[in-house]
């Protein structure tokens, strides 16, 4: 018999503003639930090392889902949504993130999300500190902005190798080019317009300047990760980030880049775990 993964994927079923998203996730693991943000323009795919981490997975229920748009979960069903622009907005954002982890009826998960879902765990550790056990910004900063570009969906390019081509120089050169070459293979299967109306996301509607230190770590710890490597979210800038935030936590990874746990899972799970069990000691001294 053939080797099996533990991992296994469902659909459920999401509704925002009145309006029903079919959302394709994969789970493995029991304990507390880590509930995981793709990149903008990617999808679930990337959390395939954490998914099969057996260190983290024996005391966490890791879930990693593809936001509407991306990789196996459609655009809504009822709306005729090919008429309008793509541009994803923080308040749906957060809301659907809020609704899809009360669909799953997850009690207190722990968020965590990269690049522009680190953002919208900066959001989410804002509006939600009583719901969120913990959120973990992975590459995020209080505001990306130059990124929203016509060039990411324009007829005289093709969007699939433009999109991944612009991401390839954000990863490490220490990251083994097997896992390199497979978050690039990812970013070439983004459907058209996708990648550019998340960056509206990340760009122009998230900033979070002067609001920071309303961030109450007391109720949500925030754990600000980010590689080296990274020019989007620069060290510095997720540094100045969380010296805004009272109590949060700022760790630099060393020989890592923009897409820690696709390009380099093996050196991210060591700088998770980490991050994981100081979740788990800070629990442990509150009871």
């Amino acid at each position: 018999m053939g080797k099996i993964s533990p991992v296994t994927g469902r659909y459920v079923y999401v509704n925002v503003d009145n309006i029903e998203y079919k959302v394709y996730f994969e789970e493995n693991g029991q304990g507390i639930p880590l509930v995981c943000q793709h990149t903008a323009g990617c999808d679930s795919r990337q959390w395939r090392g954490l998914l099969e981490d057996a260190n983290i997975t024996k005391e966490f229920r890791v879930i990693a889902y593809d936001l509407p748009r991306h990789g196996k979960s459609d655009p809504p069903h009822d709306v005729e949504w090919w008429k309008d622009e793509y541009k994803l907005r923080t308040e749906f954002y957060i809301q659907f993130v809020r609704n899809f982890c009360e669909a799953l009826e997850l009690e207190n998960p722990i968020f965590m999300g990269s690049s522009f879902g680190g953002n919208a765990a900066l959001q989410l550790a804002l509006e939600y500190p009583d719901y969120f056990r913990a959120t973990i910004p992975v590459e995020a900063a209080d505001h990306t902005p130059g990124f929203y570009q016509e060039l990411w969906h324009h007829p005289h390019t093709h969007g699939g190798e433009v999109c991944a081509s612009g991401v390839w120089g954000l990863m490490a050169p220490q990251s083994p080019e097997r896992d390199r070459r497979l978050t690039w293979w990812y970013y070439s299967q983004g459907a058209p317009g996708v990648f550019k109306g998340d960056l509206y996301f990340y760009s122009v509607d998230h900033d979070l300047r002067g609001k920071l230190h309303q961030i109450d770590t007391n109720k949500c710890p925030v754990y600000l990760l980010t590689g080296e490597y990274d020019y989007l979210s620069t060290p510095e800038d997720s540094k100045r980030t969380a010296d805004q935030i009272p109590g949060a936590n700022f760790i630099e990874m060393k020989d890592i880049g923009h897409f820690p746990m696709s390009e380099n899972h093996e050196v991210f799970g060591k700088y998770l775990e980490e991050v994981l069990q100081d979740i788990l000691l800070r629990e442990k001294s509150l009871a």
